[in-house]
């Protein structure tokens, strides 16, 4: 085990802000792989689709990150009126852009609906169990929808952490991980059409994510982390992702991935407390992961957009690759301008002294 205990913020964590980026990639590669863009579905679309068909367990690996790095983040004395703020100008002003320039294009399309809009815009759509209401407008956002409910539990559940002996870290977190698992098993007693929404979507279901990544966080900064490498952590996350979608559709969703993701962030966590080369640390990846969160959001609205623009057709697998290009640049050059024009400026109006004042580990990356 690694046996140096670190307090809260001691270290930023750069590596996390970079591997953000390949999550939301992961994400937009899905969206891609699922709309109707090629002609010969034996061509690059089998490609991507092998790729990037477990890309939305990106979200996962969101959801763990938050409650990690608000974890590791975390100082004494910070109150819970604060914390919130903070959160919501990191998250509203984002999402209340990209929200409201989907309820443009809906409005457009003419295929508005009262109850995704009201549910969207108040981040309620996750707890509606209909599809044209958690995926409607902005789809990505419904994740936001989970994370506003980690936000307010955090306070209290970061306390309830706090209480566990040192011992008792590993065993809850070996115990929030087989919750994870049991989910799909537990969602056998609901109706059939519920399971989905269920596993996937209902924010205290996946809440346990979230408790995972607060756990690892502690586990990190009590000393009692394995010694567990970048290298292992990362094959058995690439090989976690790709064998999950061979697994029962109930468990391919979370449960088959959820222990390999949250096992790689806190190796990729350990490696950033040590000198060291990385890509995950390049100015590149890093201004990457900065601007995810709103690559996140802005990614699906790109693809619809230059969908739509071409005309809605399908195409060569050239010239349908090509486009899928098109379609990221746009999604980049979106995030960098939702980033520099929104982000950026609502968290330091709205986000307090701390956040300008005191850098903290690496922002948390929404999902989805």
């Amino acid at each position: 085990m690694v046996s140096t205990q670190l307090s809260g913020g001691d270290r930023r964590l750069p590596s996390l802000t970079g591997l953000r980026f390949i999550a939301a990639f992961a994400v937009f590669g899905f969206h891609i792989s699922v709309i109707e863009l090629f002609a010969d579905p034996d061509g690059a679309p089998g490609v991507l689709d092998y790729l990037f068909r477990q890309g939305a367990t990106g979200v996962s690996f969101f959801f763990v990150l938050s409650g990690f790095v608000l974890c590791w983040s975390a100082r004494p004395g910070d109150s819970m009126r604060r914390f919130w703020r903070r959160r919501a100008a990191k998250v509203y002003p984002n999402h209340f852009v990209t929200a409201l320039f989907a309820l443009l294009l809906a409005v457009a399309a003419g295929a508005v609906s009262f109850w995704a809009v009201s549910t969207n815009f108040l981040l309620l759509q996750a707890w509606v169990p209909d599809e044209k209401v958690y995926y409607g407008l902005n789809t990505p956002s419904w994740s936001l929808s989970c994370e506003a409910l980690f936000y307010l539990c955090f306070p209290l559940l970061l306390r309830a952490v706090d209480r566990l002996p040192r011992r008792g870290l590993w065993p809850a977190t070996v115990a929030t991980f087989a919750a994870v698992c049991a989910m799909p098993l537990v969602a056998l007693a609901l109706p059939d059409d519920l399971h989905y929404w269920f596993v996937y979507v209902f924010p205290p279901v996946r809440m346990l994510e979230f408790v995972a990544g607060i756990l690892l966080a502690r586990i990190v900064q009590k000393g009692l982390w394995i010694r567990w490498g970048v290298l292992p952590a990362a094959t058995l996350a690439i090989a976690a992702y790709f064998a999950s979608g061979y697994l029962p559709l109930g468990f391919s969703y979370v449960a088959g991935t959820v222990v390999p993701l949250a096992l790689l962030i806190p190796a990729v966590a350990t490696s950033d407390l040590h000198p060291g080369r990385s890509i995950l640390r390049t100015r590149t990846m890093i201004w990457l992961g900065e601007i995810s969160f709103a690559f996140y959001l802005v990614h699906q609205l790109a693809i619809r957009i230059v969908d739509r623009a071409l005309g809605d057709r399908e195409w060569s697998d050239p010239a349908g690759m090509a486009l899928s290009v098109v379609m990221l640049a746009v999604a980049l050059a979106g995030s960098w301008a939702l980033y520099r024009i929104v982000e950026k400026p609502a968290m330091a109006r709205f986000a307090g002294r701390r956040a300008a004042s005191r850098p903290v580990a690496a922002q948390p990356a929404q999902a989805t």
